[in-house]
């Protein structure tokens, strides 16, 4: 298949020398520029743990198939980009050669598979890769960089990718505080579009809660936040998961309590920002319609006596941590029915590659035929047009000229298999054109 994989293990290799590694912003839209000179197609995955490069290698000629080429080529297109890798960061290649690790064909597309999957992430299932994968992919896409053949690959690695998580249980269960906190927005209510999650402080917890819900389809978002700057911020990131963001003072904390379905607090403050007799009103304003309510923060922002009231769900860190412990082993054992299927699907995808392939290699060495055959006939015919030699005599040298035409490339593999001692491919190719000729 032609598929490398070039990536920076970020389990051995120093922090800061991960960080030089990493390619982000205008890093990518250079790389893949330059990538384009010595590779068939590439794309660039570069995340908080995992720097990627993913690419089609060139065929060693214009013979040569394009299904396979040899290891010695592999080898050489493999140490080029280490070496355009290193130049590119300014890093000598044997400061970095340790800590790189490669995958090629079978092994690369496994490797895709997984990662898009969710299998070879830090949290096992988790989906935000597979949308990362997409924006690299696009990020490609905006600069001529994925291939017809690449692009192919892309689509069964995303379709291969789906079936994984639809047919296994290794995404189903929350296994991070944010992604948790969003599942059990989807438990609670239903019709996401028509409620609003209020985010008590703009912190990094918060950002992930909010993302999370953001990315479920919730119709509107209300931040409340000491620093206006910071809210803003992430008000700007909300916004494109085209929901509707308004950011509040916290200071009007109590009045906005009441348009919230969802309430998510993380504030790293010592006081109770939300006690029982603020929920008590709220509630009356609502007409007693549910809110969940998640206390992120230690010490606590929500008053735990809330739980007491009906009509509220208050979960607490401590809550939605018992919640994840059970949820990483359900993890763990859906994985092994996960890599199962991965496996599977790999098989599938080569077979559906090979299929493919073979398609255009039959339908160039049609062309080429074609090609010779015409050269044949055109100098047939203006012998007959000279009117030097007979026309029985034309038509005799041209039934041996095609002949000769339409029987060298089978000869040559069959002399080959022969000489070889390929006794299996020689039965093969003789038995096959034996049973073309055999009458219908």
């Amino acid at each position: 298949m032609r598929l490398v994989v070039i990536g920076v293990n970020h389990k051995t290799a120093p922090v800061a020398l991960r960080e030089r590694l990493a390619l982000i912003g205008e890093d990518v839209t250079t790389a893949l520029e330059q990538l384009e000179r010595f590779t068939d197609g590439s794309v660039i995955v570069s995340t908080c743990n995992r720097t990627e490069i993913y690419a089609l290698v060139p065929k060693e000629d214009d013979t040569s198939s394009a299904m396979s080429i040899s290891s010695a080529a592999v080898n050489a297109h493999v140490l080029r980009i280490k070496n355009w890798l290193a130049n590119f960061k300014r890093i000598a290649l044997s400061d970095i050669n340790d800590y790189l690790y490669v995958h090629c064909d079978t092994h690369a597309l496994t490797h895709w598979l997984r990662v898009a999957a969710g299998l070879d992430s830090m949290i096992l299932g988790e989906p935000q890769i597979l949308g990362q994968i997409k924006q690299a992919v696009h990020l490609a896409q905006n600069g001529q960089a994925l291939t017809t053949q690449l692009g192919w690959i892309v689509d069964q690695v995303f379709a291969s990718a789906k079936r994984v998580r639809n047919e296994t249980q290794v995404g189903a269960q929350a296994v991070s505080l944010g992604f948790a906190a969003a599942k059990l927005s989807t438990q609670i209510f239903d019709n996401l579009p028509s409620r609003t999650l209020l985010v008590v402080a703009a912190g990094e917890m918060n950002r992930l809660v909010a993302t999370h819900i953001a990315g479920l389809g919730i119709g509107r978002v209300i931040i409340c936040n000491r620093s206006s700057e910071r809210a803003q911020i992430l008000a700007d990131e909300l916004r494109s998961a085209s929901c509707q963001v308004e950011v509040r003072p916290l200071k009007d904390l109590p009045q906005v309590l009441s348009e919230a379905d969802i309430v998510s607090s993380c504030s790293g403050s010592m006081d109770l920002l939300i006690d029982k007799n603020m929920v008590m009103q709220a509630l009356k304003r609502r007409r007693y319609q549910p809110m969940l309510m998640v206390d992120l923060a230690v010490p606590r922002d929500i008053d735990d006596t809330i739980s007491q009231i009906d009509d509220v769900y208050l979960y607490s860190v401590d809550d939605l941590q018992h919640v994840i412990a059970g949820n990483i082993e359900q993890r763990r054992q859906a994985a092994v029915d996960a890599e199962l299927l991965v496996s599977q699907l790999v098989i599938e995808m080569e077979r559906r590659f090979a299929v493919r392939q073979v398609g255009r290699d039959i339908q160039e060495y049609r062309m080429r035929t074609h090609d010779q055959v015409d050269k044949v006939l055109s100098e047939s015919i203006a012998k007959l047009t000279e009117g030097d030699t007979s026309a029985e005599d034309i038509v005799i040298e041209l039934t041996r000229r095609l002949t000769q035409t339409l029987t060298h490339a089978p000869s040559k593999l069959m002399r080959k298999a022969a000489r070889e001692g390929d006794s299996e491919l020689l039965n093969f190719v003789v038995s096959g054109l034996n049973d073309s000729y055999r009458p219908r």
